[in-house]
């Protein structure tokens, strides 16, 4: 990923193209596009990606922001990194969605994995993606550790083979609309549970508390139901407008993230595997457990 890089001294005339996001209700964010690269209809979703002034080349699914150059390591690095440090010996990962690579990306920096299986319904939003966000997965692609399934991952998870198989599962999941809505619910975190290696964790994302508070009472509820361990840590993607955004975690059989052993061992763990992160590192872990008081109350 290109390190965020100061804004032009002038704005484009406003003649400029626009994106226009309006995925919170009474409120909508715009981007002046510089150059269109990808306009068209997947038999799933509307796919654009687009240059910009602001914010890099972006990627929108149905009009809303899935990923920017500039500040996908905020997330990407989140999802991924967090929880692998504090696991310490994670092999096998899954990833839900995530067809652009950036998570895939992170996840292969780590030596020990052995295979990182993406899942993801959308065969042309991974095209696209390989061919216009090199930057982002270039490598990820060319790693013999990666393989790409297009496929329904809800399905995916309940085959047999991925039973007990996965030592983190990461569902980069969008809102809960048209094919995203089975990636939400009791049957998905049952059939995530039954994925999982004992020891292991799920990471997911949970919305952005400031215009979607629900998600999170909603989401831990019922987390708690399935798992004996879950809870809630954060990030600030800028271009996910709203300030925090929210994730959620949840283990089976393992110790709960951001206990004070956890740090511990991560940062030990980050220092040792010379990880290079745009985003991540061992202070922004430790941070991400404190909640500000309007979003702990949130949580049930």
């Amino acid at each position: 990923m290109a390190r965020p890089q100061p804004l032009p001294t002038q704005t484009r005339a406003s003649s400029a193209k626009l994106a226009t996001e309006r995925l919170h209700k009474g409120y909508a964010q715009q981007m002046d596009i510089t150059k269109v690269l990808a306009d068209e209809k997947s038999q799933f979703q509307h796919i654009r990606i687009f240059d910009t002034v602001a914010n890099g080349r972006v990627m929108t699914l149905d009009d809303i922001v899935q990923i920017t150059s500039r500040d996908e390591s905020a997330y990407a690095d989140m999802l991924t990194h967090l929880p692998m440090l504090e696991h310490g010996k994670v092999e096998r990962v899954m990833i839900v969605g995530g067809g652009d690579l950036s998570i895939a990306d992170e996840a292969l920096k780590h030596r020990n994995v052995k295979e990182v299986v993406l899942v993801d319904i959308d065969g042309r939003v991974i095209e696209l993606c390989k061919k216009l966000f090199g930057e982002v997965n270039a490598k990820a692609f060319k790693d013999k550790r990666m393989t790409v399934e297009v496929a329904d991952a809800f399905e995916y998870l309940g085959r047999k083979e991925s039973k007990n198989r996965f030592d983190l599962i990461i569902a980069d999941r969008p809102d809960p609309v048209g094919p995203g809505k089975a990636l939400f619910g009791e049957t998905f975190y049952d059939r995530v549970k039954g994925a999982l290696r004992k020891g292991g964790y799920a990471t997911f994302q949970t919305g952005v508390p400031f215009y979607q508070p629900w998600e999170i009472t909603e989401a831990l509820e019922e987390l708690a139901r399935h798992f004996p361990k879950s809870g809630l840590y954060l990030s600030v993607v800028p271009t996910y407008i709203g300030g925090f955004m929210a994730l959620s975690w949840a283990s089976k059989g393992g110790k709960a993230l951001g206990a004070a052993a956890g740090l511990k061992r991560a940062a030990k763990a980050y220092k040792k595997a010379k990880l290079k992160t745009d985003y991540y590192n061992p202070a922004i872990h430790a941070a991400a457990f404190a909640l500000p008081n309007w979003i702990a109350k949130l949580v049930p």
